[in-house]
């Protein structure tokens, strides 16, 4: 095996997160085509299921972003590159991504990045900080918008930029693959009674996603439709408490629920009539969309960023003006108010668009051929 190219990949945690779901599924495929995969982090609970795909693991401190820190980090990725001759470096955030490209540097390996976020340059030399991400040798991004980010903040030529969309894995996001029970027990579970109109917005609790939108929204909608605000408030529950003072005092108690993380996302999915992308920023892709699409679902998304290349304004799905509860509200009752056919319509469509351009496999293959473009 030692004689198969080895695909480093470095981030900084292991934890949970697009970032993380997105280096297992290249590690995934890195093995099914006969490259050694390697990826290096500070660990973390996704490292058995890293591990279990073939792929090895190098616990290092690359979630510190201390100059220090990251010199050595370097050194230590320099060696670890030798070592197992590591053919490419592939850096998925910023602060690892430095150590990398030292690394790669050093070592004469080639370096491959993937820009995943819009990155805030609000402080004195934070386009410097960011711009590790514009410097591979192929420059990975992840949705149009980001392309254009990277064009107009960096240079980046279209002779190292590449555009790979994140994907969903079909065959886990299939209508037709989830059993009746699985739906049945969510439902229970979140006392749903059957027939109620249900609105669900899947995200991590906090205010860009916008749950605080959709709060409002619930306040001048007509009808008994129950919302669903489905996702962790992890460390910072301010918000979360902020959200349920809210919802108090607008006498929706009975109308919005916040249930907390949901394990099963697909069966979570199909209890929904309607699936809400609120954000207030922009996302730099945004894969709750999709993956609600994939179980055809009609999806209302806030109009910026990657949604706007994912839904397709009364084909796949519908885009209202972020930060707007009105025009939320407004597009919510226009859905709601639609013949079960002809919301299952535009779910079909919607699962079909996935199906041919936001695959998992598709970005699997895609970013394979960056690798082997480099090589």
């Amino acid at each position: 095996m030692r004689s198969s190219p080895a695909i480093l990949q470095v981030l900084p945690t292991l934890v949970s997160g697009g970032v993380e779901r997105g280096t297992l599924e290249i590690a995934e495929a890195l093995v099914a085509a006969g490259f050694r995969a390697l990826v290096a982090s500070a660990g973390g609970p996704l490292v058995p299921a890293l591990e279990a795909l073939g792929a090895r693991h190098l616990t290092l401190p690359l979630d510190t972003k201390s100059p220090l820190g990251i010199w050595r980090n370097a050194a230590t990725l320099a060696e670890i590159t030798r070592s197992e001759q590591v053919a490419i470096l592939h850096a998925r955030s910023r602060a690892p991504a430095w150590s990398a490209l030292l690394a790669a540097r050093r070592t004469g390996a080639r370096f491959v990045t993937t820009y995943h976020g819009t990155y805030n340059e609000g402080f004195p030399g934070k386009r410097l900080y960011n711009s590790v991400m514009a410097r591979g040798d192929r420059v990975i991004a992840i949705s149009r918008f980001i392309a254009g980010v990277v064009r107009a903040r960096h240079g980046v030529g279209e002779d190292r930029l590449r555009i790979i969309p994140r994907g969903v894995d079909e065959r886990r996001f299939d209508p037709a693959a989830v059993a009746p029970d699985r739906v049945a027990a969510l439902r229970a579970a979140w006392g749903l009674a059957p027939g109620r109109p249900v609105v669900m917005l899947p995200g991590r609790v906090t205010r860009w996603k916008g749950q605080g939108v959709l709060v409002e929204a619930m306040a001048t909608l007509p009808g008994d439709a129950v919302a669903l605000l489905v996702g962790d408030a992890g460390a910072k529950p301010a918000f979360r408490d902020e959200l349920q003072d809210r919802i108090a005092a607008l006498g929706l108690d009975a109308r919005v629920r916040l249930v907390g993380h949901a394990a099963d996302v697909p069966a979570a999915l199909l209890l929904a009539d309607v699936v809400v992308h609120a954000s207030t920023d922009p996302e730099a892709f945004g894969r709750t969309v999709i993956e609600a699409q994939a179980m055809e679902r009609c999806v209302i998304a806030s109009d910026l960023g990657g949604p706007t290349e994912t839904v397709e304004e009364g084909v796949t799905g519908w885009r209202v003006p972020p930060g707007d509860p009105a025009a939320l509200a407004a597009a919510i009752g226009r859905v709601l108010a639609m013949t079960p056919e002809d919301r299952a319509a535009a779910g079909a469509r919607a699962r079909a668009a996935v199906l041919a351009g936001y695959t998992t496999a598709r970005m699997q293959a895609a970013t394979l051929d960056v690798y082997r473009d480099v090589l």
